[in-house]
């Protein structure tokens, strides 16, 4: 029955799917399909069109029979997952899972008399960082990606580079890799005819129009994996140094819980503690050093020192012309 289901409205009756189901040898009255399309409705991305008389039943956008029956723990364990996934990816990346997220919801409506039903309502997920809204990315260039990315083929490419003076250029290409990075998608490409791999924020892609006569290519001996640990989406240059600072009880406490590297040492003194740490030297370091203020002092290496100290000297020079102007 359920693969007699149209993928679209107005969908198919019930008087429809009987007379399909009898024809094929399976002998079922109206009454007993419209009782079992209610009882599937509550396990399947099924929907009934009642806009209108007699009511048709399709599968929601996106979802095929083969989508499985969701259990209590899994509908319990999606609602979970889409809490966190909602405030990282754009919403038309979500539309790709919204059949299985909603159907979800409704086998947890279903179960509010068991008590599991109101899980979701104790639970709940807060990002350790700020909060960012996720960019808008045109639901036509991120198909031809995935397509792209899928069939290996090539993209041409329209994106707006981040510039004084943005200006939008046109790119042939070699799609490698969707990368998530916080609320900002990246695909990793190099372009044509050039063997540097890069990153393209998705949400600055205007359009994207997928050749399928021409293969993509990566370069020789490119893995995502290596790619991600060379430090890549920290915007480094892939190299490490050893860290020492002083750091005060409460980042001591924190950095303990959650070291920044496997061979961490904190050593408590007088007044502060000593860190040690063998780092990524990167962007995100310098964000993350930052955004410590007070409660960190950086001692080695004293090139980082020295850029710290002056970043910091320039912010409160601006709060000191601030408070001027007051």
């Amino acid at each position: 029955m359920l693969k007699q289901l149209p993928t679209r409205p107005p969908g198919i009756t019930a008087r429809e799917l009987t007379q399909q189901l009898n024809d094929s040898g399976f002998p079922v009255s109206k009454r007993q399909i419209e009782r079992d399309l209610d009882q599937l409705s509550q396990s399947f991305a099924i929907i009934c069109n009642d806009k209108g008389k007699p009511y048709g039943w399709y599968w929601m956008e996106g979802v095929s029979v083969d989508i499985p029956a969701v259990s209590a723990a899994e509908a319990l364990s999606l609602t979970m997952v889409e809490k966190v996934l909602k405030p990282l990816l754009p919403a038309t990346v979500l539309q790709s899972i919204a059949p299985r997220l909603q159907q979800a919801k409704l086998k947890l409506e279903k179960l509010q008399r068991t008590g599991l039903g109101n899980w979701q309502d104790k639970v709940a997920f807060v990002p350790a960082t700020m909060h960012q809204e996720v960019p808008a990315i045109a639901a036509d260039a991120l198909h031809a990606v995935q397509v792209a990315l899928l069939q290996s083929r090539c993209l041409e490419v329209q994106y707006t580079p981040v510039a004084a003076t943005p200006k939008t250029k046109s790119y042939v290409l070699h799609p490698l890799a969707l990368v998530q990075r916080g609320v900002i998608s990246y695909l990793v490409a190099r372009v044509e005819p050039y063997q540097d791999v890069l990153l393209f924020a998705m949400h600055r892609l205007s359009s994207a129009q997928v050749l399928e006569a021409k293969p993509a290519h990566a370069p020789e001996g490119f893995t995502l994996a290596q790619y991600l640990q060379r430090g890549a989406l920290q915007f480094s240059d892939g190299n490490s140094f050893a860290l020492e600072a002083k750091i005060n009880d409460d980042l001591a406490m924190h950095l303990r819980e959650t070291p920044l590297s496997e061979d961490q040492t904190i050593i408590a003194e007088e007044q502060w503690h000593t860190l040690t740490a063998t780092v990524m030297d990167s962007w995100q370091l310098r964000w993350w050093i930052l955004s410590q203020g007070e409660q960190i002092e950086i001692i080695a290496p004293t090139t980082l020192r020295d850029e710290i100290k002056q970043r910091l000297q320039q912010a409160l020079q601006h709060y000191q012309s601030g408070s001027s102007r007051d």
